[in-house]
């Protein structure tokens, strides 16, 4: 069947402790908090997403076959493999419903760094260098560990003194984006200031308008 993807382009990371750096994005399709149907949004886990991550219609999108045919695609849009560490931020939806090992191996072997950014509800693969988990209201966290978690805030039923025991490097309150922007920057950044433990992400691709 092969791997099912979004998109996949080039872009600096936009937020969190890797802001600022060049990367790949790989948007795999599907997640399992969200159908990406509006229609069914309502009755999601998660209901806030702002990511279309449905179908294969994207910047290179497609059905690739195996891994070594999209670790080619991904090495392909790096500008220079021979400047810098190349770097791949695997993405979605919920990226590791299709991650497995022979895709960390393929995309190695061109010298990348792998990032996940996940929802932390399916378990890792080997290979992994950065791991980013971003718990979603009440699903259920097989990832406790890793070098990011980055909680929207606020939701109801994921509060950040649920998380803050875990075993990260960072943490990492973003405000939740939509409509009440301005409020909940605000309700964000008070919160970090009166528990510095926790860091504000501030979405900075979206003040460059960039993807």
């Amino acid at each position: 069947m092969g791997y099912q993807i979004k998109e996949i382009f080039y872009t600096l990371q936009g937020e969190g402790a890797m802001a600022g750096r060049p990367a790949i994005f790989c948007r795999f399709t599907g997640c399992n908090l969200w159908s990406g149907r509006e229609e069914d949004r309502a009755q999601a886990i998660c209901t806030f997403c702002d990511t279309d991550f449905r179908g294969t219609d994207g910047l290179n999108g497609g059905t690739y076959p195996d891994a070594e045919h999209l670790a080619m695609k991904i090495a392909s849009c790096w500008p220079d493999l021979s400047k810098g560490t190349p770097y791949v931020v695997c993405t979605g939806g919920e990226p590791l419903l299709q991650m497995d090992v022979a895709f960390t191996q393929a995309v190695k072997k061109y010298g990348f760094e792998i990032a996940v950014e996940t929802n932390g509800t399916k378990p890792m693969v080997d290979g992994i260098d950065w791991v980013c988990v971003s718990p979603k209201s009440t699903a259920n966290l097989v990832v406790t560990q890793g070098n990011e978690l980055k909680l929207v805030y606020p939701q109801m039923d994921a509060t950040p003194e649920q998380f803050e025991k875990l075993t990260f490097d960072h943490f990492y309150l973003q405000p939740m984006d939509g409509e009440n922007t301005k409020t909940t920057e605000q309700q964000t950044l008070a919160y970090c200031l009166n528990n510095p433990q926790w860091k504000m992400s501030v979405q900075v691709h979206k003040w460059l308008n960039i993807p």
